[in-house]
């Protein structure tokens, strides 16, 4: 048997694109729909998911800060050391100077070994103070952490089941588009997917409905309705854009058109009855 040789999608005739584009989004309509049945979960998680790495970037960022207070409050507390020391040396040499002026110059010596000390005890109460708000602030950011890692676990679970449930119809859904996909001319699937792209529904193709696109439900004029139902080309609302196709190359019955309408009630005049 001689080898079937496949067809090249540029050599599909329009009507054959139609429905290979129609049936690509229908399926991908199932898979929306899947998606949807998630919500807002994976986004939940996504935001949980930075707002605890940024905590925990916050934490660590505040510990190297507590580490280098905490040497600054060592630091001044050996120059408080020194300083007393060498206050206490002076002290005793101002008792055997021959002259005042060496008394004057140890004098200057001890004062400001004194602002020294002074200077420095005041660092180590700020520094303390700020070792206690950083201690404060990682308290507080891991008990946030904690309860944020509650929550993300409660819905990463909840988010789990949905996609389990759904997961072989999604992973079917996936093959069979790919497959489709690879018998769409590519420009042609290309301009489907960024239409479908920049649509709310995700619609890229629709039939028409009571003469109206079924995307936006603009009236499509009669002459392009007769166009569509040729299907000797590709035709697009002039509107939002969406590709339009006949309801019965979408395999939808058309609703039957009402030919007459109910004859309208004649309103009866009342006439008034003489006095008498």
């Amino acid at each position: 048997m001689a080898k079937e040789t496949k067809k090249d999608p540029a050599e599909f005739s329009v009507e054959e694109k139609l429905q290979s584009l129609y049936q690509l989004q229908t399926m991908l309509t199932e898979i929306d729909k899947i998606k949807t049945l998630r919500g807002e979960l994976p986004l939940e998680v996504q935001d949980l998911e930075d707002e605890i790495a940024g905590l925990s970037t916050r934490v660590e960022k505040n510990k190297a800060e507590v580490v280098e207070l905490t040497k600054g409050v060592a630091e001044n507390k050996a120059t408080i050391e020194s300083s007393k020391a060498a206050i206490a040396k002076y002290t005793q040499q101002q008792d055997n100077v021959s002259n005042n002026r060496e008394f004057d110059a140890l004098n200057k010596e001890i004062e400001f070994k004194n602002l020294e000390v002074e200077l420095a005890e005041k660092h180590i109460r700020d520094y303390s103070a700020a070792i206690a708000a950083k201690n404060d602030e990682i308290e507080r950011s891991l008990q946030i952490i904690q309860e944020k890692t509650s929550d993300l676990e409660v819905k990463k679970a909840e988010l789990h089941e949905i996609i389990e449930e759904n997961r072989l119809e999604e992973e079917k859904l996936r093959e069979k588009s790919k497959a489709l996909e690879q018998t769409i001319e590519p420009r042609l699937l290309q301009s489907f997917k960024r239409i479908r792209s920049n649509t709310r529904n995700g619609l890229g193709i629709v039939y028409v409905q009571r003469e109206s696109c079924g995307g936006c439900f603009n009236k499509i004029p009669p002459q392009r309705q007769l166009d569509i139902r040729m299907r000797k080309k590709i035709i697009v609302c002039e509107y939002c854009g969406r590709i339009l196709i006949d309801p019965e190359l979408a395999g939808i019955k058309e609703e039957a058109k009402v030919v007459a309408e109910a004859a309208p009630k004649k309103r009866t005049r009342k006439t008034a009855t003489p006095k008498e």
